[in-house]
């Protein structure tokens, strides 16, 4: 096959809008469909390679897997052997577990697997994982593996014109299982090659059936189409388009164009810029990502300004130093020990476990920081919000269950206090019951949409009244305890807010555009009909909103000790009452109407007009918000005195 500068001049357009996406989102809000565009063009390459030489019987698979090693393995290994080194010096050890475990499952690509777990390609938290974008990497290898075992296995049954239709019959059932699982669950359809390998045969499909366009005018018309709807896809969708659902369809289809014109004279694809990004591209691609989590871990400001020329610098430099090297090619498993990617991806793989197994090489740490990040995991341990929803009111029994004495229900935040109530009794002969659901607080009428956007709140609700009005713990005091600010506010910790998660979680109706003001007297309303139902059958508690600090507070304080900083880690009252006070007045209004008791943990926390983070030199929160194990004991005295007046 003749050098294909269309090809190149689309891996340029391709790579460019995913690190644009990746540095700046406002400014190409789709560019992450230039993964997309990938695809396409690999599976067209690839394609042709096992199809030329199916048809001549010379295909050798050993040797087409020893190419690909040869090219991905080399520039893959150097990124993750720097990563390890920097993250020796510069990540705490939590962090660099997480990268030992990346670099582990990126070399065995499967990492897409492990990211499919997490809360999504483009969740926050997503930002901090070091090697996310290999997710895409070992999509394809593992349609390299698969896809020509297939073929060959056919090929003893089936013509060769016959094995072109089972393509096509791939691509359509993948396409119309992309759709079913971008629909039932889109997260996980992102990262699978399941849902994506209809993108990789449809390239394909451009080499199996090629266009015979003859003439220029219609080969130009085709590309030119082919380019308008990859641009217009950068532009048209977003992070919040169900993706790779048949939205995917438009760039695919434009670089399936851009294929099957083969019209190699278009200066907007075939110029100098563009032969050089798109030579560069698969380096340019590795080592983006890696420079984007730098800026978001360290927080600097406007580093898309050195970000993006110095991925494509590291690009170029690893084109020339790396990808250009000529590793020898053998076509024989007997020779499998002459491969050199080989031995570096045994010796990457290595490096990555070892990191994993010895929890971010831990012991090269000091025993203050391990002891402040230890609160990471400070969660309760009884795991009374086992994350499931759409269930019965579950209650989570905590000490004697034959003489329950409290009864704690709320959201995330009821969850991280649980423990510091049941501390409060005497559970040898005393016990607590907890019915907790993150992101549901006990409000009429709420619909909470949690992270997962999942709105299921009101049904939840509804089971708890069932319980609590079944009279099964008549005159058994209730704490209802939330982070009610959340709801009417919106997110505040620094993460969220980058991502523009700042609006309000709480919602009284199918109309989301409710005004502020709006907002707090439907929320007086409900917590008002709220506390007083509950109080017709039990003395009622409610608590006032904990702090909520805008940083993770045990990995601020681990870095203030490895970095030697001093990033804030208490905030003033006023600061809290910014937040908190509509909340605040909302919840004393209405225990006042109902005769609720109100407890405020604040008097605990935010002595001498400062709120705390750290007692006794050790961290009081798991994140920004939730107290951990360690630090909700401190509010123990609170509901001692309370419920054992």
């Amino acid at each position: 096959m003749n050098f294909r500068y269309d090809i190149n001049g689309l891996r340029a357009i391709a790579v460019l809008a995913v690190v644009i996406f990746h540095f700046n989102p406002q400014w190409l809000p789709g560019g992450f469909a230039g993964v997309d565009v990938f695809f396409v063009i690999s599976g067209f390459l690839m394609t042709s390679i096992i199809f030329n030489g199916v048809e001549k019987n010379t295909f050798n698979l050993f040797k087409f897997y020893n190419a690909r090693a040869n090219r991905i393995i080399p520039v893959l290994a150097a990124m993750s052997a720097v990563l390890l080194v920097f993250g020796w010096f510069y990540l705490l050890p939590t962090d660099y577990r997480d990268l030992g475990k990346q670099v582990e499952k990126s070399a065995l690509f499967v990492s897409n697997l492990l990211f499919a777990k997490g809360g999504g390609y483009f969740d926050t938290s997503e930002h901090t994982k070091w090697l996310l974008h290999t997710w895409s990497l070992s999509v394809e290898w593992q349609f390299y593996i698969f896809f020509p075992i297939i073929i060959i296995a056919l090929k003893r049954f089936l013509s060769f014109s016959n094995l072109k239709r089972v393509v096509l019959g791939l691509f359509l059932v993948s396409f119309i299982y992309c759709i079913y699982a971008t629909y039932k669950d889109s997260k996980t359809a992102y990262f699978l090659l399941t849902s994506r390998a209809w993108e990789m045969l449809l390239g394909g499909l451009a080499f199996l059936y090629p266009w015979s366009l003859k003439n220029k005018s219609h080969q130009v018309i085709t590309q030119c189409l082919g380019i308008i709807l990859i641009i217009a896809s950068y532009f048209l969708i977003s992070k919040d388009t169900p993706w790779p659902g048949y939205m995917a369809l438009i760039p695919v289809l434009g670089a399936y164009l851009i294929v099957v014109a083969n019209y190699q004279n278009n200066f907007l694809i075939n110029n100098p810029i563009s032969n050089s990004i798109g030579k560069w591209s698969y380096s340019i691609y590795v080592w983006h990502w890696p420079l984007v989590v730098l800026g978001f871990y360290f927080a600097f400001e406007n580093w898309w300004i050195y970000g993006i020329p110095l991925s494509i610098l590291l690009g170029f430099l690893s084109y020339q130093f790396i990808e250009k090297i000529n590793f020898p090619r053998y076509s024989s498993w007997k020779e499998i020990y002459k491969v050199k990617p080989f031995y570096i991806f045994l010796i990457i793989l290595a490096c990555g476990y070892a990191v994993k197994e010895t929890d971010g090489m831990k012991f090269h740490y000091s025993k203050e920081i391990i002891v402040a990040l230890d609160e990471l995991k400070g969660t309760n341990p009884y795991e009374c919000d086992s994350g499931h929803r759409n269930r019965d009111a579950e209650e989570c029994k905590i000490g004697n269950q034959d003489n329950i004495k409290a009864i704690v229900i709320g959201d995330s935040h009821a969850d991280s206090i649980t423990t510091s109530v049941a501390s409060a009794f005497d559970l040898n002969k005393e016990g607590i019951v907890s019915i907790v659901t993150a992101s549901c607080p006990l409000l009429l009428n709420a619909n909470v949409r949690d992270i997962n956007n999942n709105d299921d709140c009101q049904n939840i609700n509804k089971k708890r009244f069932q319980l609590i009005e079944s009279q099964k713990y008549k005159n058994v005091p209730i704490i209802l305890i939330s982070r009610l600010p959340v709801y009417i506010e919106g997110q505040n910790d620094v993460e969220r807010v980058k991502n523009e998660e700042k609006k309000a979680l709480l919602y009284f109706s199918k109309n989301e555009r409710l005004s502020k003001n709006d907002l707090y007297k439907l929320t007086s309303k409900d917590l008002t009909e709220t506390l007083c139902r509950v109080s017709k059958h039990n003395p009622v508690y409610i608590t006032y909103p904990v702090p909520e600090f805008s940083t993770n507070i045990p990995k601020t304080v681990a870095k203030n000790l490895f970095f030697n900083e001093s990033i804030p880690t208490t905030m003033s009252y006023k600061e809290y009452l910014y937040r908190a006070s509509k909340s605040r007045v909302l919840i004393a209004d209405a225990a006042q109407s109902c005769d609720a008791k109100v407890l405020d943990p604040t008097t605990i926390l935010c002595p001498q007009n400062e709120c705390i983070s750290i007692y006794k030199n050790r961290p009081i929160y798991r994140d920004a918000d939730h107290l951990s194990e360690y630090g909700n004991k401190v509010l123990t005295p609170m509901f001692k005195n309370a419920l054992n007046p």
